[in-house]
């Protein structure tokens, strides 16, 4: 399997826990919007990132992209059968998508994305906003509902819930974000767990690496 996406993306991370998880083979090649490999453009037309490519089989979008890794490697188990479990983890994976790293995506996008690779400053007020206005929303309703201990959002198990969740936060790590211990104890104490897995940690000692040749190239080119 070939997945198209950006190393820093809370989306395309979220296939590469999952696909790591069930000790799947994926080559992430890095790419953006403009990419013009006919790859990427045949997986993705209208050039949604991530796109999957699965020998003559393609598909766009992460929620799209691990159901159907899901779906053909079936252990260990991330998408529950059981009814109320399984809308649980889709009510999860949707509020990490559209709820959580909407604001996550203003801050990372304004204070990491337009200055490194574009080359200009970012809306560093909206970025301000949105962790001061946005984010701790969001918090508050994990505080509420993220376990206590070694639990899991749902079940006994870790699932996409989790996995889907803490993608976000290996954003907020790289913007050096630190959550609020006295109001989001448990959030940071749940997030800490699941980012320390293998997956997570694999992944995001990559995305350092790319942040830094990154820093590097924007330094450059500034001088």
């Amino acid at each position: 399997m070939i997945l198209f996406g950006s190393a820093l993306s809370p989306y395309a991370r979220k296939c590469i826990v999952v696909a790591a998880e069930k000790g799947v083979e994926l080559e992430v090649r890095s790419t953006g919007r403009g990419n013009p490999d006919p790859q990427f453009l045949a997986a993705s037309p209208f050039r949604k990132m991530p796109a999957l490519v699965d020998g003559d089989f393609t598909l766009a979008d992460s929620s799209a992209i691990v159901h159907y890794i899901e779906a053909k490697h079936p252990e260990p188990v991330l998408i529950p059968s059981e009814p109320r479990a399984r809308g649980q983890v889709i009510w999860f994976d949707e509020f990490a998508d559209t709820i959580l790293f909407e604001c996550g995506r203003t801050m990372f996008f304004n204070r990491v994305v337009a200055p490194l690779f574009f080359g200009r400053e970012g809306d560093l007020e909206a970025a301000d906003k949105a962790e001061r206005e946005q984010l701790p929303v969001a918090l508050d309703y994990l505080e509420k509902v993220v376990p206590d201990g070694n639990g899991y959002l749902v079940g006994d198990r870790l699932t996409l819930a989790d996995i889907a969740v803490a993608s976000p936060f290996a954003n907020f790590r790289h913007l050096d974000y630190a959550i609020d211990q006295d109001r989001h104890g448990r959030v940071a104490a749940y997030v800490d767990r699941i980012l320390a897995r293998p997956a997570f940690a694999q992944s995001f000692v990559e995305e350092q690496r790319f942040l830094a040749v990154a820093r590097t190239q924007a330094t450059k080119a500034s001088a």
